[in-house]
């Protein structure tokens, strides 16, 4: 299979899967157990799971972001009015909270940089430096 196939149906697989995890903490974010948001904490915890393990799995930004439009795109076609008027995320506090959670997880899982290519200083590369700067001739700073 070539790999621009692979990465197409993953990155299709990944918003499948975001679509779900997002019909389902968007329909569960007002669930409360007194005064606490029990569905906001459970969807919010489930949605940074799933796009940290699409993440980290697949080393691919592309994928975290197919999650990603999965869930915002069920967050937003659902919480309008529906047919009979009814609204899934009411104009509440816990209604936006749940708006701008889903979309700083998504910001923050996307943005995050890959550590793989961030460059490492290895023991050898510090002494070597180290034991360069004591010999080092000194020069004047205004060139005179």
């Amino acid at each position: 299979m070539p790999n621009w196939l692979s990465r197409t149906l993953s990155w299709i697989a990944a918003a499948l899967v975001g679509v779900v995890y997002g019909t389902a903490g968007t329909i569960a974010h007002s669930l409360m157990w007194g005064p606490i948001p029990v569905g906001l904490i459970v969807g919010g915890i489930a949605c940074a799971a799933l796009l940290v393990a699409v993440r980290t799995l697949t080393h691919d930004r592309a994928a975290a972001v197919a999650t990603a439009i999965g869930m915002i795109g069920m967050l937003l076609i659902i919480s309008g009015p529906g047919p009979g008027g009814s609204v899934i995320v009411p104009n509440t506090p816990v209604g936006q909270i749940w708006i701008f959670l889903i979309a700083g997880i998504a910001l923050l899982v996307i943005a995050w940089p890959n550590l793989k290519r961030l460059p490492v200083s290895t023991s050898a590369s510090t002494s070597v430096q180290a034991q360069a700067a004591p010999g080092e001739a000194s020069v004047p700073e205004n060139g005179s």
